[in-house]
């Protein structure tokens, strides 16, 4: 009896320690966020799925109610990757050094300027009239902010012809809901939140302006220079997540409906399912040809993007001048999946 204990005491020895040297072997990766958005879902679904360890990583994740605080942290190296919108992104290549790696998803339809039912009606009757000279609430220097002044150009308004007054998107929804803002740039799922809840309507989207707002999936220029490899594994979970939603969209809307409430944020079912429907994402494939610059120029799609963004961004003074793209657009980690046979059929992976 003694040696059989002796033995099962062995064995539980090493398959404790088994356990432990597995554990050890994850390497840890800081991923920022911001919570309750339709590109931050592949992250849940990705953790409640268990690919992360997949690929040896464990994530330790941490989320921000915007863009500009997301990237303000990454100073004191507070996370590693991410994705945020795109307007922050050129922001913190100026100011910080980091990476575009890829695209999240065109949230073109996503971002833009809603009104109160009033001010919807006055908009239908006379669009250049209901804005010249109004108050609109937004969040400056983000992808709403962006959408918004496309929305201006499109009916011949310059920013000066209305007042812009910085707010948080929670404080948007407020002063709306409690008709104290007719007009304001939003994004989703802040947009459909104010639609059901407060009547308000989307009155012109980036997409209807003809301005396209992609997402981005970001990196911090040192971290990635040092660790090429975990950069390429986060964005191959990243992609699996996107393939995986593609073909299983019952159980990703239940995960989404949980993750937007851990963010307080409820909408319907509806609301949901317009996400997926009008916010277009990236097979691993997609992403390269998107990014493919050809005769050695910085002339692909997402160059041409993340210009004319830039370009947004010196005119509104939050960028002195326009970053050339090849500083900080890179597909050189998309490219790694695609090299490494595991990587490439886990981003394509749709079980």
């Amino acid at each position: 009896m003694k040696k059989l204990a002796a033995a099962a005491m062995g064995i539980s020895l090493v398959l404790g320690l088994s356990s432990a040297a597995h554990a050890q072997a994850l390497t840890p990766i800081k991923i920022s966020y911001q919570p309750s958005l339709y590109w931050a879902l592949p992250f849940h679904i990705a953790t409640e799925k268990g690919w992360w360890k997949d690929v040896g990583l464990a994530p330790e994740f941490s989320t921000f109610p915007a863009g500009v605080p997301q990237i303000a942290a990454s100073a004191a190296g507070s996370w590693d990757v991410g994705g945020t919108g795109s307007v922050p992104a050129v922001l913190g290549h100026v100011r910080f050094g980091i990476k575009t790696i890829g695209v999240t998803n065109d949230e073109s339809a996503a971002n833009g300027l809603v009104g109160s039912s009033k001010a919807a009606a006055d908009f239908a009757k006379d669009p250049a009239g209901a804005l010249r000279g109004k108050t609109i609430t937004l969040t400056q220097n983000s992808t709403a902010d962006f959408a918004v002044q496309a929305c201006l150009k499109k009916y011949g308004l310059k920013k000066s012809d209305v007042v812009m007054k910085n707010m948080g998107q929670a404080e948007i929804i407020s002063a709306l809901s409690s008709n104290n803002s007719d007009l304001a740039g939003m994004w989703a799922p802040n947009t459909y939140t104010v639609e059901e809840k407060a009547g308000a309507k989307m009155l012109c989207s980036g997409k209807d302006s003809g301005a396209i707002v992609p997402g981005a999936l970001i990196a911090r220029g040192d971290y990635a220079k040092q660790n090429p490899q975990n950069v390429a594994k986060f964005l191959a979970v990243y992609l699996r997540a996107w393939s995986w939603m593609s073909v299983n969209r019952p159980e990703a809307i239940r995960m989404m409906k949980d993750f937007y409430a851990k963010g307080g944020v409820s909408i319907s079912d509806a609301a949901m399912n317009k996400e997926f429907d009008t916010r277009p994402t990236f097979t691993l494939a997609q992403q390269l040809k998107n990014m493919e610059r050809t005769g050695g120029a910085a002339n692909s799609k997402m160059d041409g993007w993340f210009t004319e963004l830039s370009g947004f961004m010196r005119e509104t003074g939050a960028v002195q001048q326009v970053p050339a793209v090849a500083d900080f657009v890179t597909d050189e980690y998309l490219k790694l999946v695609q090299a490494d046979a595991k990587l490439r059929d886990m981003a394509n992976s749709t079980k």
